[in-house]
């Protein structure tokens, strides 16, 4: 395993951030951290980091022991804070080529290794461009880019995503792709849930400090909730369905979706196809009658409802 926690746990004080935290991270996986503010997860990346102490248990990165190493480990690792300091006074080159000076990159290798970076998060064109001019997705990029100067095998990237627009979203969505292909190991925790869903191999929600939920996006996402969410789509008579799903024991939370209906089903597969019998019975014109793919978002809150309560 590339990064291996056992039975991790912070305090601070009287406050338990972390418990009992147990991840195992194949290499080249990308691991997505799903969790309000306050759960655990930048707490978990600043001890997997060697930024924070933990109090309990042991974490690895690359085989090496945070708490015993955190020279080797600050070599195999690249960390991105959600809002990271910047030099203004100095262009993207001089900043990522003072970062390569910091990890005692030789001089003579600098200047194409800062190019080389620069074009992977498409900056090259603001090369000569002062920090503090760029944009907050171009400096988010930058300091991707700074985090990269070492080729870390592990990059952990806590909310990369915040505060920028859709499209400097995008943009750094595609550079996360890249950085897959190229076989790093990546940790990223994000508020912005579909875009974990697209990227990530497997995920963990994090709840008040424990990981309630960890495995395979497909897994995580039809975990058994005990109710399906289904979709209805008709050509004619979509009143007549509607009454009949309204009137249906096993059908909940009902809402027009997309020229039809949405709703969650409790109930059996036989009582599933009894309904699209009485639909068809009362003439609706049924283009679709099926599950609903779930997002993150229903992921999460069907997972920690109630959690929060405790």
């Amino acid at each position: 395993m590339v990064i291996e926690t056992v039975h991790l746990g912070k305090r601070y004080g009287n406050l338990q951030a972390l418990t009992d935290l147990n991840l195992s991270i194949e290499p080249g996986k990308v691991f997505g951290f799903i969790g309000p503010n306050g759960a655990g997860k930048s707490t978990t990346m600043l001890i997997l980091s060697t930024l924070l102490e933990q109090s309990e248990g042991e974490a690895f990165v690359c085989g090496y022991n945070v708490r015993k190493d955190p020279a080797s480990v600050r070599q195999s690792v690249g960390y991105m804070p959600d809002f990271f300091g910047v030099y203004d006074n100095l262009t993207a080159v001089e900043y990522l080529e003072f970062y390569a000076g910091a990890y005692k990159i030789p001089a003579s290798k600098r200047r194409a290794l800062v190019s080389d970076l620069l074009e992977l998060v498409n900056l090259s064109h603001k090369a000569d461009a002062f920090v503090d001019s760029l944009s907050r997705g171009m400096q988010q990029r930058l300091g991707l880019a700074r985090c990269l100067v070492h080729d870390p095998a592990v990059l952990i990237l806590d909310e990369p995503a915040s505060g920028l627009d859709p499209r400097a979203r995008i943009e750094l969505r595609e550079i996360m792709k890249q950085l897959r292909e190229m076989g790093k190991t990546i940790i990223i925790s994000s508020h912005v849930l579909p875009e974990l869903a697209e990227l990530c191999d497997d995920i963990g929600v994090i709840e008040k400090g424990r990981l309630i939920a960890y495995g395979s996006v497909h897994e995580v996402s039809n975990r058994d909730t005990g109710q399906s969410r289904m979709q209805l789509r008709a050509l004619r008579n979509l009143d007549k369905a509607g009454l009949l799903l309204a009137s249906s024991p096993y059908v909940h939370q009902l809402m027009d979706y997309m020229g039809g209906f949405r709703f969650y089903f409790q109930g059996t597969e036989q009582q599933k196809a009894e309904l699209l019998q009485e639909l068809l019975d009362e003439q609706v014109a049924v283009v679709y009658y099926g599950d609903s793919k779930k997002d993150l978002e229903d992921v999460f809150l069907a997972i920690t409802e109630g959690v929060g309560m405790e």
